[in-house]
């Protein structure tokens, strides 16, 4: 990126500003490095005067450079500076003006956000107005479009309110719901059709045509999140339950309740699926603990039933929408730390997190305006590290916004022009298409592979024959597709739209979509994935020419899983174990270079390229570690998988740690898992849990 930079001119400029930035760097490295290891280097002047002759946009051309992390945050600055607030702040809704600018053939629609539940607002406005006997609540799904159309025509008549959830659950009858309000001829004057949709390209045009639109979004930020719950909160709710602990465990949840939402905008690292925990999921955990402390106050039990409330909220409500064993493991690891007698500890205060600037703990009793005071004074901005998060994750999940800010941009770019060296787009992307494809090499002959094999093939021969029966699919495809390509860029046949979005994403360097169907999950770019196939080329020949390599690389495989399924199936039937009580374990060794090793070991196989994410590993201990500052990813030594029988496998002091393919980790469908390592560690499991510790077979780059 600074290669380029350095050439990039003004506007009728002759001479770039950039143009010393290189030999600056190289002279001068300390102030630079100082900078670039600074927390908000998109606040601070640039080292070498260069803030005082570059503009806002310009500076913002260096940050890309060293942190492109900090660009999301650089770029609503200048839109603030140069546009105002308004621009980037979402308004806070007022449902009572929403209500005023409503009328009875205009449907108010809420475009949900995940977390957003506009139904709690709604409900109270219809109380606040005297409609809280006049509403009907439908939540849409199967089955539900012939009691949604019966309210509809009863609202219409009476004058009452209709409220439809999730109509994006229900997308087949939201064209009758269109017919139907085209057909409603003067409703009554108090009808009101309130509508909630996440957003989706299936909702019908002519309803969002005449009707209200609302956005909502969760509040963004620990404080915000907890302001907001609280506020609907009132003191006689707190006073119906007679417990001493009912106040601050509603303020325990309203916290945990916030650090659930907030984790979420980590990405991965957060959650593997994102969940859209909402106020619903709050106010009934909320009646629970009342229902629950009040009845141990009325047997007079001094003991409090943590279990049974940790597993209706762990398990029942808020566990109730994690659908990811990996998640839910993360879900009740919180439950643990922020619920039980502890809380109560007068000799060791209880902190949800503390250190020398600020301090997260409970208010133990008082009136509500104590702990709404108490919110309040909590910091606006907060550190990943309060969510049991390390403060990279800060780093990983603006460095995703970024590429997401990127690859958008380079949707919307023109599709004429040229490719950045002068010539058309054309020849540049038949440039792109005839080196890929010369670096595409001819499918394994799978006969002669068999034939090498001789005799009945073993678990890991299977697998062998069955990933090169993948590798000749993707290869063939990709000559073909290569071939059709630079046919249709000369004009000897039409320019398909299979071919058309293959072209252009060439020209925007990402492997094209159909490509990635026939190869293992990634999340990586043409040039990366183009090193990361031959490498898998390289593997393939070598099993096929020498036999099973001594050390694996299971991101070179296609389908990994049936590798290690092998290697315990073959184990199996040398010492006969059943293989249904057989399983696997691991051990890092010191190796780091698969050159080390020479010979196989007797059962299992060395695993090479192996990154770990949300820790890093003490070589010299030989156990995890904290991150160090930026260093979001680290390869781990090779790994020994071992198979053994279940029965006999005792771990103590390690952490079952997953293994992704990709670092996209696991996805809402289960897919990604491939099998979990056993890493050694000093710290309590919770502490690796939160930090969202997992292995990738490979990584974006």
């Amino acid at each position: 990126d600074m290669q380029r930079l350095v050439t990039v001119k003004p506007p009728g400029g002759d001479e770039s500003k950039f143009m010393n930035l290189m030999e600056d760097l190289t002279s001068h490295e300390r102030p630079w490095k100082t900078w670039y290891d600074l927390e908000m280097p998109e606040a601070s002047p640039l080292p070498l005067g260069y803030s005082d002759k570059l503009d806002n946009f310009e500076k913002m051309l260096v940050l890309k450079c060293f942190r492109p992390d900090r660009i999301t945050i650089a770029v609503e600055e200048f839109v603030s500076h140069g546009m105002g607030d308004e621009f980037i702040q979402p308004p806070v809704i007022n449902y009572a003006n929403i209500f005023k600018q409503s009328s009875p053939g205009s449907p108010v629609v809420f475009i949900l956000s995940p977390g957003a539940d506009p139904s709690f607002d709604v409900f109270k406005l219809a109380d606040n107005m005297g409609f809280s006997a006049r509403i009907k609540n439908i939540a849409l799904g199967q089955g539900q479009g012939v009691i949604a159309a019966q309210a509809l025509e009863t609202g219409a008549t009476r004058g009452l309110w209709v409220l439809l959830q999730n109509c994006h659950l229900l997308p087949s009858w939201l064209k009758t719901l269109e017919k139907i309000l085209e057909k409603m001829d003067k409703p009554h004057k108090d009808f009101r059709l309130w509508l909630t949709t996440d957003p989706t390209p299936k909702f019908p045009l002519g309803i969002l045509q005449k009707s209200l639109k609302v956005v909502t979004e969760p509040p963004n930020g620990l404080r915000l999140n907890m302001k907001n719950t609280f506020e609907k909160i009132t003191e006689d709710e707190l006073s119906s339950c007679p417990h001493y602990a009912f106040r601050p465990l509603v303020y325990v949840l309203a916290f945990f309740h916030a650090v659930v939402q907030e984790r979420r905008k980590y990405g991965k690292i957060g959650w593997n699926v994102p969940y859209d925990f909402n106020e619903s999921d709050f106010r009934v955990c909320m009646q629970l603990l009342n229902t629950y402390l009040t009845k141990a106050f009325i047997n007079k039990d001094e003991n409090i039933p943590w279990g049974s409330l940790r597993y209706l909220v762990g398990e029942a409500m808020y566990g109730g929408r994690v659908t990811d064993d990996i998640d839910r493991r993360i879900l009740n690891t919180y439950l643990d730390e922020y619920m039980g007698d502890f809380l109560f500890d007068k000799f060791q205060p209880f902190h949800f997190y503390k250190n020398e600037e600020v301090d997260y703990s409970v208010p133990l009793s008082g009136h509500r305006e104590l702990y709404a005071e108490t919110i309040t004074h909590l910091p606006r901005i907060n550190t990943p590290e309060v969510f049991g998060l390390h403060p990279n994750a800060e780093i990983t999940y603006l460095s995703n916004d970024t590429s997401k800010l990127f690859v958008d941009m380079l949707e919307l770019q023109p599709r004429t022009g040229s490719g950045g060296s002068g010539i058309s787009r054309e020849d540049y992307i038949k440039n792109i298409a005839l080196d890929v494809q010369s670096r595409v090499p001819e499918p394994f002959d799978l006969v002669i592979v068999r034939k090498s094999i001789g005799g009945t093939p073993g678990p890991t021969q299977v697998v062998l024959l069955q990933e090169l029966a993948h590798w000749n699919r993707l290869v063939e495809f990709m000559d073909f597709q290569l071939k059709e390509l630079q046919k249709a860029l000369a004009g000897e046949i039409g320019m398909s739209n299979d071919l058309d979005d293959v072209a252009s994403n060439l020209f925007n360097g990402q492997l094209p979509p159909l490509w990635r169907g026939y190869a293992p999950p990634t999340e990586k770019k043409l040039a990366s994935w183009m090193v990361h196939f031959e490498r898998r080329l390289r593997q393939y020949s070598r099993w096929v020419d020498e036999g099973e390599p001594s050390v694996i690389w299971l991101s070179g495989l296609h389908i990994p899983e049936t590798y290690l399924a092998a290697l315990v199936q073959t184990t199996c039937r040398e010492r006969k174990w059943p293989l249904d009580k057989s399983t696997l374990y691991t051990k890092v060794t010191k190796y780091t270079d698969p050159e080390q090793i020479t010979d196989h070991p007797s059962s299992g196989c060395y695993v090479t390229g192996l990154f770990l994410e949300g820790a890093a590993w003490d070589h010299k201990r030989m156990k995890l570690k904290r991150q160090e500052p930026k260093q979001l990813v680290q390869e781990l030594p090779i790994l020994q998988v071992i198979p053994i029988e279940a029965h006999k496998l005792k771990l103590n002091h390690t952490f079952r740690t997953p293994v992704y393919v990709t670092q996209a980790r696991r996805n809402a469908m289960g897919v990604g898992l491939v099998f979990e390592a056993d890493l050694d560690t000093d710290e309590h499991r919770s502490h690796w849990v939160l930090q969202g510790v997992a292995l990738s077979l490979n990584i974006d780059t």
